[in-house]
Formats: structure tokens, sequence, C-alpha cells
């Protein structure tokens, strides 16, 4: 646990959350400020940060929560379906320094739009290119 991570002291009981899922590993609990009410956070209750440092079984036991969460929000809400998100980092627009996930319903008259600016590659060299840097820093 980290003493200054609000998610730590949420697992801790020491600030307030309305919870809708946990298990020994994970905790579940609405966001504050949802992008669609519904809008559930995923977090796995030891502190991870980021999702490249957390140990495989601890990131399967999370993604599981995840799976087990976003059923619920169909089921219950009756949803059209689901946004699930992961950030890293504050340029990637992680907030909280601690693994988590957005778990999101989706309805036809939700009104929220993602503004997804696609881009795209000079040429099909420099897509290899950018294939072969990341396929040369996998590990075995």
């Amino acid at each position: 646990m980290s003493t200054d991570c609000i998610f730590c002291k949420i697992v801790k009981g020491e600030l307030p959350c309305t919870r809708i899922y946990e298990d020994e590993d994970t905790l579940a609990f609405l966001d504050i400020g949802p992008i669609v009410k519904g809008h559930c956070l995923v977090i796995p209750k030891r502190h991870h940060d980021p999702i490249t440092s957390m140990p495989a079984s601890e990131l399967q036991a999370l993604i599981v929560a995840v799976q087990k969460v976003a059923r619920a929000i169909e089921d219950g809400l009756q949803s059209d379906g689901l946004n699930i998100t992961q950030a890293n980092g504050s340029v990637a627009g992680q907030v909280v320094p601690h693994v988590h996930f957005h778990v999101i319903p989706r309805f036809t008259w939700d009104g929220h739009s993602w503004n997804w600016n696609a881009q795209s590659y000079d040429n099909t060299d420099e897509m290899a290119e950018c294939a072969r840097q990341i396929c040369d820093a996998f590990k075995d």
C-alpha cells in the first residue's frame, strides 16, 4: 500500500466509496465523476503502477474482476454496450497513479463521444520500422 495513494486509502477504508464488487485481490466501486452514470473503477487491492510492473498473476485476477463487473453493468443497467479503458502515465490521461480499469456503461442515448483523431503512417516502410522496434523489445 502507498500511504498517499487515494485508491490505497479507499482499500483500507480510510476514504469512502460506493463498492459494487470485492474479492480477495480486487475492489470495484462507482467513479465519483462518471462519464456515464454507472461508470466503475476496478482496482487491485495491492498498490501497483504502472501496469507493466504488475505481476502477471495479479493482473489476471484483475482482468477477471473487470469481466465480472462488465457483465454486471450490462445486465444490471441494461446497457447497450461498454467502454473498458486503462491508462498509464499522466500523458495518457492517468490521474491516480494506481493501476485501474474504467468500466463505462454505454447507451444509445448517453450523448458521450470519444474524440478519436486517428492518424496514419507516412508509408508502409515507416509502419514496418515501428513494428520492428516493438518486436525487438519483446523479452523471452
